[in-house]
């Protein structure tokens, strides 16, 4: 069994904080996702091995397990121990390993204790095979779904028949809607619909999806690499050239579905808002109604300026004395 160093695969110092943590994760999410490395077979375990470890480390109860019986475990497999004869309930149960307190498992009970993981045994030697720390029934988990869900995200358990399972979702999803197929451990297949305009923090009710119980998604939206969001507003960074900010011209601007030309004024200052009115999200209660999208003009100054180039601008200055 493999012991894994959460703190390497994200690539954090041991005394990293949640923000540290959950800024590296990000990071490497956006790097291995599958929406981005279709068919990568090497990139999809990066991406579960990021998922794990920000699962553990994010959360302050399983952060402490694992820096406890972390590098015990380490210690003894490093020493030849076999995985059927470490302590595993001094490891579940907060004792300590001591040869006191160890006992031989079968290997029919180590393979039951490991089966259902969708983690790493070495995640389910620490926690059990539900990520909540919580020994559960059938649990839901996406699958497949196409590009942009977390394929190894496990429910816990929110009400004794409810669970709730965590998806991701691009920006594009989020705006053009998207579907996810989610299985339980025990086979079942659910196809679930992702409505045009969700939100990080959104949650979706699948009611009756487990017998008489629900299924709650919890959305997190990815962060885009052009678009930043708030609420149903979006926001863009513009380059425009100096020649057009002086003189007045036009501008490309992205949108979600389709480029639009801006006007741009004479003597457009940097930094400039411009709203653009129905061209952000869709509101998620009305879809056909959308946020804004505020176009921030970045002015790009020309560099390398030849000599006749320098002496017109210094024409200019001349022409403008005392003047900005």
């Amino acid at each position: 069994m493999e012991y894994k160093d959460y703190y390497q695969i994200l690539g954090i110092p041991r005394t990293a904080d949640e923000k540290e943590i959950k800024r590296a994760f990000r990071k490497l999410a956006q790097q291995y996702h599958p929406d981005k490395n279709p068919g990568d077979k090497e990139a999809e375990r990066k991406f579960k091995e990021a998922n794990e470890a920000n699962t553990v480390l994010s959360d302050s109860d399983k952060r402490s397990k694992y820096d406890r019986f972390g590098s015990q475990w380490e210690q003894y497999t490093r020493a030849g121990g076999r995985p059927e004869d470490f302590n595993w309930g001094g490891v579940n149960g907060g004792g300590v390993n001591s040869g006191d307190q160890r006992r031989t498992v079968s290997p029919e009970e180590f393979e039951q204790f490991m089966r259902g993981n969708n983690f790493s045994d070495f995640f389910g030697t620490l926690f059990g095979s539900d990520p909540s720390g919580r020994r559960a029934g059938p649990r839901y988990r996406t699958t497949g779904g196409g590009a942009g869900s977390d394929p190894f995200a496990n429910a816990a358990s929110a009400q004794p028949r409810n669970q709730e399972v965590g998806v991701q979702i691009t920006l594009e999803e989020a705006f053009q809607g998207a579907t996810r197929t989610l299985e339980s451990s025990d086979g079942t297949r659910l196809q679930a619909n992702i409505p045009r305009g969700v939100q990080t923090g959104s949650k979706i009710r699948m009611r009756g999806a487990i017998g008489q119980g629900d299924v709650l998604l919890k959305v997190e939206v990815l962060p885009h690499e052009k678009f930043t969001r708030a609420g149903d507003d979006l926001r863009v960074q513009v380059p425009v050239d100096l020649y057009t900010a002086l003189l007045g011209g036009e501008a490309s601007i992205p949108t979600m579905d389709r480029p639009v030309m801006l006007t741009i004024p004479t003597g457009t200052q940097n930094g400039r808002i411009f709203r653009l009115r129905g061209l952000g999200m869709p509101q998620l209660k009305q879809p056909d109604q959308r946020g804004d999208l505020l176009a921030e003009v970045m002015i790009k100054l020309p560099t390398d300026l030849s000599a006749e180039e320098k002496e017109l601008f210094q024409k200019l200055q001349a022409l403008r004395p005392g003047k900005s």
